[in-house]
C-alpha cells in the first residue's frame, strides 16, 4: 500500500488545500493529512477544529477517489510523522517561486535524516495559486469576503470565530 502525507498547520484548511488533497490522493493508496500542531504559529483555530474541518472538507473526496484520506495530527519532525504513519511519500504544494526555495531546503534536510522517503511537489491549480491560509484569516479579519478562497463551511467557521 503506498502512503502518502500531506502536511501542513491547515489554518484553515482552503480551496488550494483541498485542490492539492484531491489530486494527491490519486497518487496513493493512503493519504494521511498530517495536521501541525505549531503552537509558535498561534493558530486561529484549534487543533481539534482543524481536524474536524479536514474531516468534513475530504469525506466527500474518499467517496470520488476511493482513497482512504485521514487527518493525524503531529508535533516531531516531518520525517518522523512520515515514519510515524507509514509513509513513503511526503506530498508538497507549491504556490510559486518563493515556496521552491524553502521546500527545496526541506527536501535535502528530510533526504539527508531518511532518504527513503521522497518529496512529490504538486502545483497549485492556477486559480488557487494566490490563496494562503494567513491571507484568508487576514481578510476575514478585516471584514472581506473569503468566500472564493475556502468552502461555505469554513466560511462559516471564520466568520463565527472574527464576527
Amino acid at each position: 500500500m503506498r502512503v502518502g502525507l500531506y502536511p501542513g498547520t491547515f489554518d484553515p484548511i482552503t480551496l488550494g488545500h483541498i485542490d492539492i488533497i484531491r489530486r494527491a490522493a490519486m497518487l496513493v493508496d493512503k493519504l494521511v493529512i498530517g495536521v501541525a500542531i505549531n503552537r509558535d504559529k498561534g493558530p486561529l483555530f484549534s487543533l481539534e477544529e482543524r481536524v474536524a474541518m479536514i474531516e468534513a472538507e475530504c469525506a466527500h473526496l474518499t467517496a470520488q477517489t476511493g482513497t482512504e484520506i485521514v487527518a493525524h495530527p503531529f508535533e516531531n519532525l516531518l520525517i518522523d510523522c512520515a515514519r510515524d504513519v507509514g509513509a513513503q511519500i511526503i506530498v508538497r504544494g507549491l504556490r510559486a517561486v518563493a515556496d521552491f526555495e524553502y521546500e527545496f531546503q526541506m527536501v535535502g534536510m528530510n533526504r539527508a535524516m531518511d532518504d527513503s522517503i521522497e518529496t512529490v511537489f504538486l502545483m497549485a491549480e492556477a486559480r488557487h495559486q494566490a490563496i494562503a491560509s494567513k491571507l484568508v484569516k487576514e481578510i476575514a479579519r478585516l471584514g472581506g469576503d473569503v468566500s472564493k478562497f475556502v468552502t461555505p463551511r469554513v466560511n462559516t467557521a471564520l466568520k463565527e470565530r472574527l464576527g
